[in-house]
């Protein structure tokens, strides 16, 4: 504490910016990493070609069901105990069981472990983007958000090359130890003002149920998820099953699910940055969200309607596609400032994470339907619905460019 005490205000800014781009590095390396090390860990556990799929989406399952109870707890330990003691409680968790991957032997205990890892990460980006919210004025929090999501999504770049040049177990206790090198760097980062202000009036902090209590703020919660769904339709169920894809479409080359992930992550850099730059130039959240869903919307049709598609053609589209899906980051500025300071890290870090267990019903649907109308056509149809959701859902939800944050929800 002695050393972040010595820092001026924006050098404690940098350095929050820092560890919260580099913990979303973390998330987003391990999200990655599992999805890469998916076929070769499974096959070395004993199963075929047959089984890989459906026990891959299984064990995904796992990760997502981990993350959705993980995004509860610490949503509402973020609200009560503060940001930061969230941000080391969730990375201590993830290197713990990471590492655990690392060691399994069976599918029973790979899916417990996946679990655990998945119950880790889910506070890591929730909690740095409400503290990110909070300690930055409303003209410059787009540019921090977008800085961070942009920095941690160079973390499926690092995973997508690491993992294929080694083996699965080595490639998870490389992830385990990162986590640990980051939780050293988190002993500087300070509180929110915010927080430490609101934290002293008594008012009820982190009720995950008063989300739900008052039928504006479940609107404004659930139009919060609606408009991310599209996201993690296109990371979860065309780049994770980016080989059975390319089976579909008829691609010559297999296609790879490490090259899939450097392309959108490299489209999602570009975009993360570019999203919060035009929030900023229009001052509008809202119109730069439709554009990004409507630009993906597209992209996504095209790569799942092209028969016959060429592989360097299906990665340029993952290409474009995750530079639209860098309007993540203004979904997490936009569900911040969305709520008050005693519900805001449990609102954020939920919805994060409530998107990304949509991934449970996208493989649920996908794996079902697969059987009556074909494995192609189910990802179409989940996507169709995803899409129609997330306009929706935008249409709802109150723009909240440029708002004081220095409330709380009653």
């Amino acid at each position: 504490m002695g050393f972040a005490s010595r820092l001026s205000t924006r050098q404690k800014i940098s350095l929050t910016i820092l560890v919260a781009a580099l913990g979303y590095f973390v998330d987003l390396f391990d999200m990655q990493l599992f999805a890469i090390l998916r076929v070769s860990s499974l096959k070395s556990l004993g199963l075929g070609p047959d089984e890989i799929t459906v026990v891959g989406a299984h064990l995904l399952n796992w990760q997502m069901g981990g993350m959705l109870l993980g995004s509860i707890v610490w949503g509402i330990l973020g609200d009560k105990i503060g940001r930061v003691y969230v941000l080391f409680g969730t990375i201590l968790v993830y290197s713990i069981g990471n590492l655990a991957n690392a060691f399994v032997d069976t599918i029973p205990a790979y899916a417990a472990a996946r679990f655990f890892t998945g119950l880790g990460l889910a506070g890591e980006l929730g909690a740095g983007i409400t503290l990110l919210s909070e300690l930055l004025p409303a003209k410059n929090r787009s540019y921090a958000t977008s800085i961070m999501v942009a920095l941690g999504c160079l973390g499926p770049i690092g995973a997508a090359y690491a993992g294929d040049a080694f083996d699965w177990r080595t490639m998870y206790i490389v992830g385990g130890i990162l986590g640990l090198i980051l939780l050293v760097l988190r002993v500087s980062v300070s509180e929110s003002g915010l927080f430490s202000t609101m934290n002293k009036s008594g008012v009820s902090c982190g009720n995950f149920l008063q989300l739900f209590s008052r039928r504006e703020r479940f609107t404004r919660y659930i139009c919060c998820i609606g408009i991310a769904l599209p996201i993690w339709f296109l990371v979860g169920s065309v780049v994770i099953f980016a080989p059975e894809v390319g089976k579909s479409l008829e691609v010559a080359i297999p296609l790879k699910v490490s090259t899939s992930a450097v392309s959108y992550s490299v489209g999602l850099v570009l975009g993360g940055f570019i999203s919060g730059l035009l929030s900023q130039i229009f001052k509008n959240r809202k119109k730069v969200m439709f554009w990004f869903i409507a630009g993906l919307a597209v992209v996504c049709y095209v790569v799942l309607h092209y028969q016959g598609i060429t592989a360097p053609k299906f990665y340029f589209l993952i290409v474009l596609g995750g530079f639209f899906i860098g309007y993540w980051s203004l979904f997490m500025a936009t569900t911040a400032e969305q709520f008050g300071t005693n519900l805001r890290a449990t609102a954020t870090t939920t919805a994060s994470n409530f998107v990304r267990a949509s991934l449970i019903l996208n493989t649920v649907a996908i794996t079902s339907w697969k059987t009556q109308i074909g494995f192609l056509p189910s990802i179409q149809l989940v996507g169709l619905i995803g899409f129609l959701l997330a306009f929706l859902a935008l249409y709802k939800l109150p723009e909240s460019f440029g708002r004081d944050l220095d409330f709380t929800e009653r």
